[in-house]
């Protein structure tokens, strides 16, 4: 079941059309809820307050409502009913634990009608929205509600461990019984606040198969789109600030893995991204205007009840992204890869899904068809797996702190050593003319050369090769200096270090060991009568 009706408002033109629910009017369903937990909620604070026992967890209370009233019921103009609540003492519990006290949960939901959310489930589930925007009542199915009720024990000890999570949080479980019909209801916090806009609505489960919004439902005045909808429209991501995003991916993760531990698979991450662009104001002013004052976050009562609160992690504004003054209505500040700054709404939904006989043959059955990877419907393991993937590679990334480039580094480095080998280059190729020189006033001949040339299978060349620029400057490593000096131990004497020789060397080369170049002149490897090497160390 899709949770689409939780994006937030009801539509202009359908307020007046009634819908039925099990052959029963949604207007009769909402009189019963407010009239069922008006007495109940009522009646437990008689009862002491005390610890949770186990059994308490399975404690199912019932109450007859006629139309006539009773001594204890009051009158009213549905038909009879009977009400049923269950776990009453777990989910007080509950709601203390979030800071909801029994005034505020009944005026909440009693105070004033119940407002009928416009896009309704695929499931055909029914949502109201209490008036002040705190809790949605949604009607479930028979299995949905028995597995909440099996749910209970290790749902309490998971939130006394860990209260502030993304999981969706219960604050009650009832039945009304009438005509024989059971229509089930579970109260639980509002994701999506109708006071803030939403732009864009997304149902992600990390799956592809046929995860792409309807032509129906496009065309609705808020519509939820699909994991394939959000990988073209937002291609890149979402943007967090570095805190954020770890504080975003520890909550996800234990989510995740709680959920797998009941066996719990095919939920979903509502996703409401509300654009903070000046361009809206005038149309977000008008579409606040329809929501009384008792909606603003000076107004909540719930505990952890905002995303930014149900996440690990203290609710900051986020690494500037958006002003501090800025009405946030507890949303997640990010960025889109477009820049423009986001509040992100978000809570896991529909977990009331365990993996079934059912389920297990509806996955053997689709992943014959089709790539059972692919699939919504896995086995928790693997889905919660393949659910966080999808949230970490494709839907949230860090933003990453700016760096100098280590291009530039790279570039200014081979500048540098550009610069300063030519400038070695030269003057040693200038050092060796003079060497010339000074041998060749020493008396040796041009022919005498060229002998030993030829005795060395060379080029009868009277100026001996020296290093290339291109040799220098072509370094396998990345150069973190640009300053470059002769060793003091280089050979001082020249006329001493070829006095022995009669040649000049063959060949030389650059090599580079540790951040030193050194710049090497060697004799052909062929027979020399004197292989005396000369040796020139620059450091860098």
């Amino acid at each position: 079941m899709s949770s689409a009706a939780e994006n937030g408002d009801a539509a202009p033109g359908k307020q007046n059309e009634e819908k039925t629910y099990k052959k029963t009017a949604s207007s009769a369903i909402k009189g019963a809820i407010q009239l069922g937990i008006g007495y109940t909620v009522g009646n437990l604070t008689s009862k002491p307050e005390r610890d949770v026992l186990m059994q308490d967890f399975y404690v199912v209370e019932s109450v007859f409502l006629p139309s006539e009233g009773s001594n204890l019921t009051p009158a009213h103009h549905y038909p009879d009913f009977r009400f049923k609540t269950y776990a009453p003492l777990a989910f007080r519990y509950f709601r203390e634990l979030f800071g909801i006290k029994p005034d505020d949960y009944l005026y909440s939901i009693c105070s004033e009608p119940l407002i009928e959310l416009s896009n309704p489930g695929a499931s055909g589930s029914l949502f109201f929205v209490t008036s002040d925007d705190e809790f949605i009542i949604k009607t479930v199915q028979h299995k949905e509600a028995e597995f909440l009720q099996k749910l209970l024990p290790g749902y309490y000890m998971n939130l006394n461990q860990n209260p502030r999570t993304l999981l969706p949080k219960f604050y009650g479980l009832y039945c009304m019984q009438s005509g024989g019909i059971n229509i089930r209801i579970v109260v639980m916090n509002n994701v999506l606040p109708r006071s803030m806009q939403m732009h864009f609505t997304y149902d992600l489960k990390g799956s592809t198969y046929k995860r792409r919004a309807s032509r129906k439902e496009r065309e609705k005045s808020s519509p939820t789109f699909k994991d394939l909808d959000f990988l073209q429209d937002m291609h890149e991501g979402l943007y967090f600030d570095t805190e954020t995003y770890n504080a975003l991916m520890k909550t996800l993760q234990r989510d995740c893995r709680v959920l797998e531990s009941f066996k719990i698979m095919d939920y979903s991450l509502l996703l409401g991204i509300h654009i903070l662009d000046h361009s809206l104001k005038d149309k977000e002013e008008e579409f606040s205007q329809n929501v009384p004052d008792a909606k603003r976050p000076g107004m909540q009562k719930v505990l952890y009840s905002t995303a930014m609160e149900s996440i690990q992690g203290p609710g900051k504004s986020g690494d500037g992204i958006i002003a501090e003054n800025a009405d946030t209505m507890g949303g997640i500040p990010a960025k889109s890869h477009k820049g423009e700054k986001l509040l992100l709404f978000m809570g896991i939904i529909d977990i009331l899904q365990s993996y079934r006989l059912m389920k297990k043959l509806e996955h053997s059955w689709k992943a014959l068809v089709y790539d059972g990877d692919t699939v919504s419907v896995h086995r928790p393991s693997f889905y919660a797996d393949r659910f966080l993937k999808f949230m970490t590679s494709r839907v949230f990334k860090k933003i990453q702190a700016l760096k100098a480039s280590p291009s530039k580094k790279w570039s200014n480095s081979i500048a540098a050593l550009k610069a300063a080998s030519q400038e070695i280059v030269s003057s040693v190729s200038q050092e060796w003319k003079d060497e010339k020189r000074d041998l060749l006033t020493e008396g040796q001949s041009f022919s005498s050369l060229d002998e030993e040339a030829l005795g060395s299978r060379h080029r009868p060349d009277l100026v001996p090769s020296t290093p290339s620029l291109f040799e220098a400057a072509s370094l396998a490593t990345t150069i973190s200096s640009s300053s470059l000096y002769v060793s003091e131990h280089c050979p001082q004497d020249r006329t001493t270090l070829y006095s022995n020789s009669k040649g000049l060397p063959s060949s030389s080369t650059f090599t580079l060991e540790e951040g030193t170049i050194y710049l090497t002149a060697e004799p052909n490897t062929v027979e020399v009568q004197d292989d005396n090497a000369s040796v020139l160390d620059v450091y860098l």
